[in-house]
């Protein structure tokens, strides 16, 4: 009742006001998985719910619901802790097909009010709502009613509103679950003002302890930082932030139909013991870069960027990147310099929990200059050359048969080297959109 009496009050003072310039929203469904759980188990309402890997295979959380949450749950938690506190919560890996499912209802209900909606994760989208554009109607009836429809499937939503995404973003989380917190026009800055840094989507932990060392712990004193200190310390990602941070972003929203350039593809995995030797690690950088070769093919994209991701434990990991001659979506190529990384970054017997692999910087193949050669050594390159192709359409194939007949319908000596290893977390970015968040 007091969050009706609330959205009321705001609902009324909006209409008052009226709404001028930009308005732009963000729908973030409430402990999506979990709640989708809840209503396809009713006998589960009312009971911590927590969907994600046992704490056996090193899992972690995915998402839980309230009743977990109350109780110190959440998502990303690693799953023995999650146990510790909710000892007697319901668990499941999820229904991932039933997810989506439900996803693209919501986002059909969001599209039914304006083609400019930009879903970040499957769980999450921004949409414009900003009147003359499609409608003259105020934005917050339009929010109201967004509310509303995904009521009737079964689940709920929060909505954030104010005239750019990062509040929209902020003013989402305010008032959750199936809150609505509007920020009228211009009022974005003295509602950003009082705020940690770290309520800005793009401010880590890392970046937040950066920010303390130059004595900014709010948004307004990073609104008010200067411009050249952030650039030093930052680089060009220090202005936005200010930018944003002072309520002054400006954002266009892409159409469902555009979806967003890549800057990087990438898959990892958490192991259910540590790998130790070198035939595991490089076994697993296969396994991991198979999928993103996939991933590639399957969006047209060749990367040059070639990045190794090693976690030694829950605190400490390690990286390194190098860069190949020619972009490339074959993993036969990108993972055979990601061993090469390997000796930069573990040392045989060192235990590792995870295997990332990533390829960025995205273009054209570029053709080789075989004059170059002398005869010999340029029968030899076409002989290379030949032979990645062929590696390359076999993975081809591959792809379209787990197309076809689904993920597990073929593997290779590789994944069964790994054996039962993996950790039994679900694949989040198998879900919903390719980069979306944690539900």
């Amino acid at each position: 009742m007091e969050r009706a009496s609330h959205k009321e009050r705001q609902a009324e003072t909006a209409r008052d006001a009226g709404w001028s310039g930009p308005a732009i929203g963000l729908l973030d469904l409430d402990a999506f998985f979990a709640s989708v759980e809840q209503l396809d188990h009713p006998e589960w309402r009312g009971r911590p719910v927590i969907v994600g890997g046992s704490p056996e295979r090193r899992g972690v959380v995915s998402t839980a619901s309230y009743e977990a949450r109350r109780l110190g749950v959440h998502s990303a938690m690693p799953s023995w802790q999650a146990v510790r506190l909710c000892p007697n919560a319901i668990w499941t890996r999820g229904n991932f097909p039933r997810y989506r499912e439900l996803s693209r209802k919501v986002m059909s209900r969001i599209a039914d009010e304006t083609p400019l909606v930009e879903q970040v994760s499957i769980d999450e989208a921004f949409f414009d709502i900003t009147p003359g554009r499609f409608s003259n109607e105020n934005p917050l009836d339009i929010c109201l009613r967004l509310q509303r429809r995904v009521d009737e499937l079964g689940i709920s939503c929060s909505i954030g509103l104010g005239v750019n995404k990062t509040v929209a973003k902020i003013a989402s989380e305010r008032r959750k679950p199936h809150g609505l917190s509007v920020v009228l026009p211009g009022s974005e800055k003295d509602f950003l003002a009082p705020l940690s840094v770290r309520s800005m989507s793009g401010i880590g932990s890392s970046s937040e302890r950066r920010l303390a060392k130059m004595g900014i712990h709010t948004l307004a004193e990073l609104a008010a930082a200067d411009e050249e200190r952030l650039s030093l310390a930052f680089g060009v990602t220090g202005p936005r932030l200010r930018l944003r941070a002072s309520g002054a972003e400006r954002n266009a929203i892409r159409s469902l139909a555009e979806p967003e350039e890549a800057k990087s593809v990438s898959n990892e995995r958490t192991f259910a013991r540590d790998l130790r030797t070198r035939e595991e690690l490089e076994a697993a950088i296969d396994h991991v870069g198979a999928v993103v070769g996939s991933r590639l093919r399957k969006r047209s994209l060749r990367g040059r960027r070639v990045t190794l991701k090693l976690r030694l434990d829950l605190d400490h990991g390690r990286s390194a990147q190098r860069h190949l001659s020619h972009p490339t979506d074959d993993e036969h190529v990108f993972c055979a310099l990601a061993k090469e990384l390997l000796d930069g970054i573990w040392a045989e017997g060192q235990g590792v929990r995870l295997v990332g692999v990533g390829l960025a910087e995205f273009g054209e193949e570029e053709s080789c200059q075989l004059e170059l050669f002398s005869d010999v050594t340029a029968r030899e390159a076409q002989g290379e050359a030949r032979a990645r192709r062929d590696l390359r359409e076999l993975s081809i194939v591959a792809d379209q048969v787990r197309e076809r007949f689904g993920s597990t319908a073929l593997g290779w000596g590789r994944d069964l080297r790994l054996g039962g290893l993996g950790s039994d977390t679900p694949a989040l970015n198998g879900a919903g959109v390719p980069g979306g968040g944690t539900p």
